[in-house]
């Protein structure tokens, strides 16, 4: 079976994550389990495999359609926001008010994925509903599974 993989370029983050798998064998649990929900601002990605196609659905609740670029060049799925915090620091005008206690925030964000080989990257396309993002990338004709007819002679 063909697979999808997520790209990850080599950070720190990266690094704290070999070193806690490490404690994971030793205690059961991620030492850092607790930060890395924290700090984690990546959206979740569900990825599926249908017999035509690959259906990943992506987790992003706050986010608006308008504000979710997909791009697909070569082999290689892009999803990330556009959207900025206009407000950070600043005094809101008019009937707005000005933030006493701000929590809320929209992250961006940019995730990567490498599309397998049977995966056809001009057949790709997505669907936002109730904060979730569907895209559908259709496998090439020629890989996916087909019946022979049986004649008899």
């Amino acid at each position: 079976m063909k697979t999808m993989t997520m790209y990850r370029p080599s950070t720190i983050q990266n690094a704290l994550s070999d070193f806690d798998r490490c404690f994971e064998s030793f205690f059961g649990d991620s030492v850092l389990a607790p930060a890395a929900r924290v700090f984690n601002k990546l959206p979740a990605v569900d990825v599926r495999e249908t017999e035509n196609a690959y259906v990943m659905d992506v987790e992003l609740p706050g986010y608006d359609e308008k504000n979710i670029e997909v791009n697909v060049d070569g082999n290689n799925l892009s999803i990330a926001s556009k959207q900025e915090d206009n407000n950070e620091g600043k005094k809101e005008d008019g009937n707005h008010g000005t933030y006493v206690l701000r929590e809320r925030r929209i992250n961006t964000f940019n995730r990567s994925f490498k599309l397998p080989e049977n995966a056809d990257p001009e057949a790709v396309s997505a669907v936002f509903k109730n904060g979730v993002l569907s895209l559908e990338i259709k496998k090439r004709p020629e890989a996916q599974k087909r019946a022979i007819q049986i004649s008899v002679n």
